[in-house]
This record gives C-alpha cells, structure tokens and sequence, in this order.
C-alpha cells in the first residue's frame, strides 16, 4: 500500500513541474525586451512581486522553520533564481527613473526578507512559532500573486474577450493550485493551503470566462481582421490610382 507521504511526494513532484511552466510563461516577453533592448511599456511589478513570494517560501522551507519541506524549497528556490535574471534583464533595459525604482524596491525586498529571517531565527524558539509568522507572510504575498489575474478577468468581462488570457496558463495555474493544494492537505498544511485554495478558485474562474467568452473573441478576432483586410485593399487602390494620375502627368 502506498503511503500518504509518498502520495504526497508525487503530487509535490507535479506541482514542481507546473509551477516551473508558471515561471517559465513570461520567457517570450522578456525576449522581445531583450531583442529590443528596452522595457517599453512593460511593467516589472508583477515580476518582483512573484520575487518577493518566492523569498518567503524559500525561508519557510527552510528546516530551521518549517522541516520536510524540500520540494517547497525546490521549486520557489527555481522560482527565485527565474525571477532575479527577468528583474536583471528588466533593470540592464531600463533607464532613468524607472531604472532607480526597481532597484530600490529589489533592495527592500531582500533586506525585508533578511530581517525577517534574522527575527524569526533569533525571537521564535519553535518551529511551531516561526512556521507561524513566515507561513502568515506567504499566505499574504502567495495570495497577492495568486490575485493578480483578477484586473485581466475584469479586463475580459468588460471587452467580452479571451485574447489576452491564454487558456494554457489559466489551465496550467489550475493544475498547480490543484497540487499544491492536495500536497498541503495530506499533511495538513494551512499556510500552504490556503494561497494554493484560493489559486483554485482564481483558475476555475478564468476557464470558465474562456468557455463563456470563447466564441465572442472568434467574433472579434475575425471582424478585426476583415476591417484590416478592408483598410489594406483600400490602401493598395489609393496607390493605384496615384500611381495611374503620375503615370498620366508623364505622358
């Protein structure tokens, strides 16, 4: 019979891999950033944000804090390191202003972890009690980064369109929520459950705004490319006909 631990150990493995394809999705913005060698109107909150989360877990894995956690540490340790080369890349793009902010928020954001860190090892003499205060933190940051879909399900609702929610993500951060949530739940982990519970809930929402917006974005997308089609045609007639009124002054 296979115990609860190694059923949770695969489930653990799985959501390692989804959670990795979540960290992965932003590669191709981040190479057009390269490509052109600017940020252009991208913004590196949700970047530094998905930073901050990753810290959090990283010291909660910790055995100090929260023992028998590896698989937490794995993947939010992967996620960490993802995570700083987009910030990298963002900062080696941007110039200025923008540039000094995301730096400055970088800094705090590792000196805030640092400190928590440095109190929590040194006033929590339990692992009860510095599971507590890091695993409340990760609830907060967790659940911020599990939210953040909730602007582009407005942005959907209003427009009656799924062109800028990949199905294949919201699917992909369903499976995740769904691992993480059973992997915390056979040993029962509140921390842990309930940023990845309500991940789930996010999820649902967004697959179901795909099946009911799906076929209003096929409707849009081929109007657009019918007006597209049209402004072309009449482009290429313009042309003709300046092209027919030169040929004319010339004879």
């Amino acid at each position: 019979m296979v115990s609860p631990d190694t059923i949770r150990t695969a489930i653990g493995v799985v959501g390692n891999g989804t959670a990795l394809v979540l960290f992965l999705s932003p590669v191709p913005t981040f190479y057009r950033i390269w490509k052109k060698r600017s940020v252009e109107q991208y913004s590196a909150v949700p970047y530094l944000a998905t930073l901050l989360n990753c810290m959090i877990w990283v010291l909660y894995g910790l055995p100090l804090v929260h023992p028998n956690s590896m698989l937490v540490i794995t993947i939010n340790g992967t996620g960490m390191a993802i995570e700083l080369a987009y910030v990298a890349l963002f900062l080696a793009c941007s110039a200025g202003a923008a540039r000094r902010r995301v730096l400055l928020i970088l800094v705090a954001e590792v000196a805030f972890v640092a400190a928590v860190a440095a109190l929590v090892l040194a006033l929590a003499h339990t692992y009860e009690r510095r599971s507590m205060v890091v695993g409340i933190l990760g609830v907060l940051f967790g659940t911020g980064m599990y939210a953040a879909p909730l602007s582009v399900m407005k942005m959907v609702i209003q427009t009656k369109s799924v062109e800028y929610m990949p199905l294949f993500l919201s699917l992909a951060s369903l499976v995740n929520g769904i691992c993480w949530t059973a992997y915390a739940l056979i040993r029962f982990d509140l921390y842990i459950t309930i940023p990845n519970g309500l991940g789930v809930m996010f999820a649902v929402g967004q697959v179901i705004l795909y099946a009911i917006y799906y076929k209003s974005t096929q409707q849009i997308l081929e109007a657009r490319k019918r007006k597209t089609d049209q402004v072309a045609m009449t482009e290429v007639v313009v042309d003709a006909k300046n092209s027919g009124a030169g040929n004319g002054n010339y004879l």
